[in-house]
């Protein structure tokens, strides 16, 4: 059996662009273009258009849902899932748990390091009925749309400010679920984490119900999870 061949002398070079074009999505968040890929690197245009086709054939990116953009893919994301994020402070903890105790249904914590959406605290008496998705797929969860919204439009949901957005879903893991998801901010308005409610579909119908102690909660948060 012949050696494997040894590295080219500008394969390094490429395997390090490639790299630097991942953290550069990671930063710049999902909906990155790139333009913003390329000025942030430093890279000719076409060179990044290269990199990014590679990496979006190999599912290490994904093209956003209109195109415009880029966002980490299913591989990076399984990347990820295998190094578990640190649990949430016992300050956390009991305020997310405080909440469940005053709404009944599933309440989830998720942050949004790297451009991803991590579970930090998922309701141990109403569990995710799909975690790996919520993580894997952010168009499909209302936490994930408040992720993607920071970058471009969304149906139903807003990026939000200091006054507080939302987003919402309701089929996309069960036909009679629906989910509301508030954004967690930090002082500078940066978003830090999500907070959502799983509940029967009956009772989105109308929101403020839910969106008033989720948004309370979420301010209380904000500062313990910048």
């Amino acid at each position: 059996m012949s050696a494997a061949p040894d590295l080219s002398a500008r394969q390094p070079k490429a395997i390090h662009s490639a790299l630097e074009v991942l953290e550069a999505v990671a930063r710049l968040g999902a909906g990155a273009t790139a333009k913003e890929i390329s000025v942030q690197l430093g890279l000719p245009r076409a060179t990044a258009y290269r990199l990014l086709n590679l990496l979006v054939e190999e599912e290490y990116l994904v093209r956003v849902h209109d195109l415009s953009g880029f966002a980490l893919g299913r591989k990076v994301a399984e990347l990820a899932h295998l190094v578990r994020p640190a649990r949430p402070p016992r300050a956390v903890r009991e305020l997310v748990d405080d909440l469940r105790g005053r709404v009944r249904g599933g309440v989830h914590l998720v942050g949004y390091a790297g451009g991803l959406v991590r579970i930090l605290d998922e309701d141990p008496d109403f569990p995710l009925s799909d975690s790996a998705r919520l993580e894997r797929d952010p168009e499909a969860s209302a936490l994930g749309r408040l992720l993607l919204a920071e970058r471009y439009a969304v149906p139903d949901a807003a990026s939000g400010g200091s006054s507080g957005g939302f987003a919402a879903q309701t089929g996309s893991f069960a036909p009679d679920r629906a989910c509301l998801a508030v954004p967690i901010r930090d002082a500078d308005g940066t978003l830090v984490a999500g907070l959502g409610a799983a509940v029967p579909a009956a009772r989105a119908v109308d929101p403020d119900v839910l969106l008033v102690p989720l948004r309370e909660t979420a301010a209380r948060l904000g500062p313990l999870l910048a």
